[in-house]
């Protein structure tokens, strides 16, 4: 903790950053995305590209081959991403999932993983947290991971898991002490590195669901797969601790690629509103088109204020939760209300998907469900913040 003022930069801050994104982005239009969506599949080419550009590997150590760069410099390039109609979801988990492995991972496995993560030689993009029976309530958490011998056996089940048929390492958390023999019920869980290409079919299962946006989310089943102990991250029984530590950033990171399509959609109905001619004047002309759409850009700036201060925060090793949550839920609301406003904005042809304004309000109200609830966020601050008795 340190006692140096934080200073928060105003305006387009990295500008050469954001120009090498936009100029990956413009090559990948609406219709591919729409593409995509039609087919359920994985936008492979774009991760890829942004993989060889190093901008997945920009939290990483230049010691371990990545970029080395601030956690606002990652927030930007999402952001980014998104405000170019692009969809950085698909890529962004990267990012905030190997800060476990750089944080209380072992030289030796920093040394083998995270210079191919960097490279694109192995992907982390699968994070396995949240089971059907269980949600948020993660210490109760059902998979289980018992030693036996030379190795731990998983069993257990998974939900939600985004991405895991396209990422080769999977970021597991399991229970390793049984929650009734335990004195606090965050103790006994434990964070484990699992190998998808040498067990699926061999202990690991997943299933694709289908679901409203193309996030190609999954279920995994795990029926007596067997790790070995080199693969548990740092100690056994302390993995709630190293994965609390790891969501402020990506509460951070996920809120600024919120605020990106926040941007994309109130530039889309602004443009809209004015090119718009009906009754012989532009439609942004009536106040209850103007009004919604000025009212969600006032809440985006606001939002991204929070935002670039939460950044600065834990770029300056300081504490940042409730900003990180306060960024959290002030862009997914903002971001709504510009989704709303502008789909509005475009009447019956906001449904054409040609314009892209379905899929992206589609994709806009994810952010108030993941990766975490708006009530949650609301809890936290009410009993963390304001002191008040906790409500759950």
């Amino acid at each position: 903790m340190t006692d140096t003022a934080t200073t928060v930069a105003l305006g387009e801050d990295y500008p050469e950053l954001r120009e090498s994104v936009r100029k990956i982005c413009e090559r990948y239009p609406g219709a591919y995305w729409r593409k995509l969506e039609a087919e359920q599949a994985y936008p492979t080419e774009f991760i890829t590209e942004l993989t060889q550009g190093g901008f997945l590997a920009s939290l990483i150590p230049e010691e371990y081959g990545g970029s080395g760069l601030p956690l606002r410099a990652a927030a930007v390039i999402l952001e980014e991403i998104n405000a170019s109609g692009c969809t950085a979801s698909q890529g962004h988990a990267q990012m905030y999932i190997m800060g476990t492995v750089l944080r209380h991972g072992s030289e030796e496995q920093k040394q083998r993983y995270l210079p191919k993560i960097a490279s694109g030689e192995l992907r982390l993009q699968a994070f396995g947290v949240t089971e059907p029976t269980t949600g948020s309530d993660t210490t109760k958490l059902k998979t289980r991971a018992v030693r036996q011998g030379n190795h731990y056996v998983i069993n257990g089940q998974k939900v939600w898991t985004s991405r895991a048929r396209h990422s080769d390492l999977m970021l597991l958390l399991a229970r390793t002490t049984p929650i009734d023999e335990v004195k606090r019920r965050t103790d006994g869980l434990s964070v484990f590195l699992v190998d998808l290409r040498e067990n699926l079919g061999q202990g690991v299962e997943i299933r694709p669901i289908e679901a409203m946006i193309n996030h190609n989310t999954t279920e995994v089943f795990f029926d007596n797969l067997e790790v070995p102990p080199e693969n548990l991250i740092g100690e056994e029984g302390r993995g709630f601790r190293y994965i609390l530590d790891g969501m402020n950033a990506e509460r951070i990171l996920v809120a600024q690629e919120c605020i990106g399509d926040g941007r994309w959609l109130l530039q889309k109905g602004v443009d809209y509103a004015k090119e718009r001619i009906v009754f012989d004047r532009p439609i942004g002309q009536n106040q209850g088109v103007q009004f919604p759409l000025a009212r969600a850009y006032a809440e985006l700036e606001a939002a991204d204020m929070i935002c670039r201060r939460a950044a600065a925060l834990f770029d300056d090793g300081k504490e940042c939760g409730a900003d990180a949550n306060m960024a959290k839920l002030l862009a997914s609301e903002a971001t709504w209300h510009a989704a709303e406003a502008t789909f509005a904005t475009y009447g019956g042809f906001a449904f054409a998907k040609e314009y892209d304004i379905e899929r992206k309000w589609r994709e806009a109200r994810l952010y108030q469900t993941a990766p975490i609830s708006t009530n949650l966020i609301l809890a936290y601050l009410g009993q963390h913040v304001l002191g008040m008795p906790r409500s759950y």
